[in-house]
């Protein structure tokens, strides 16, 4: 098939899947973990160190959520698991406080953008898997519509381009927090940290959409602009 045919249009979406999708990432990522070290350290006289790990273990949550709601584990659960088993075993490595947990914490966001970048090099790219969840509902039509999408050019440069840009934020939002966890208190940071986080994904977000909707207009063009030479060749043979 032509890389310059218009793509096909996305199937109809579950509104209310997609709304119960983003409250759960929210709540058990930001608000849970938030809410969980404050209480544990202010009410419970729990260490900062170990409040700070149990209040990590709500994203773990998330996943397992995400896994048994699409019932399969997709290429995005498998990095997110990836991920907190290395802030599993990184929390246990080393220095056991608070601003080392924190620092450890955002090693693995760094990593994070490391695998980004890495993933340039493979046959697709990570943020074409993070699109296909937020994209699509999860639904075998929606998913399979994503993946045809590969098939022109168009879209694989965007993909590429979306990648290299969360790489890019990734590594410098962990290299900024690192440094923060050095000169500000752990309980400024434990706030902080997950704003920042999320912070830099939702901005990312916005342009990812914005990108994603110019680059679509432009294959759009493209296609219209080859469909019209095509006409014209045809009717001057």
């Amino acid at each position: 098939m032509s890389t310059q045919a218009a793509r096909p249009a996305p199937p109809t979406r579950s509104g209310a899947a997609t709304a119960i999708g983003w409250v759960l990432t929210i709540g058990l990522n930001v608000v849970a973990p938030i809410i969980t070290y404050n209480t544990l350290v202010d009410d419970h006289g729990w260490s900062e160190f170990s409040a700070l790990l149990l209040s990590s273990a709500w994203p773990v949550l998330d996943s397992a959520i995400s896994v048994a709601w699409r019932r399969k584990l997709d290429e995005f659960a498998v990095v997110t698991l990836v991920f907190i088993v290395i802030t599993a075993v990184v929390s246990l490595v080393g220095a056991h406080s608070a601003r080392a947990l924190l620092i450890k914490d955002s090693g693995v966001t760094g990593l994070f953008g490391l695998l980004c970048l890495a993933t340039l090099l493979a046959a697709r790219p990570l943020m074409f898997y993070f699109g296909r969840k937020f994209a699509t509902d999860g639904t075998p039509e929606s998913t399979a519509w994503w993946n045809g999408l590969w098939q022109y050019e168009g879209f694989r440069t965007t993909m590429r381009t979306m990648t290299l840009v969360w790489g890019v934020a990734y590594v410098a939002e962990a290299l900024i927090r690192m440094g923060l966890a050095y000169v500000l208190d752990t309980k400024t940071m434990v706030s902080l940290s997950p704003i920042m986080i999320y912070g830099v994904l939702g901005a990312l977000g916005v342009w990812t959409a914005l990108y994603g909707k110019r680059s679509q207009r432009e294959g759009e063009r493209r296609a219209a602009e080859a469909e019209a030479a095509a006409a014209e060749a045809a009717t001057t043979a």
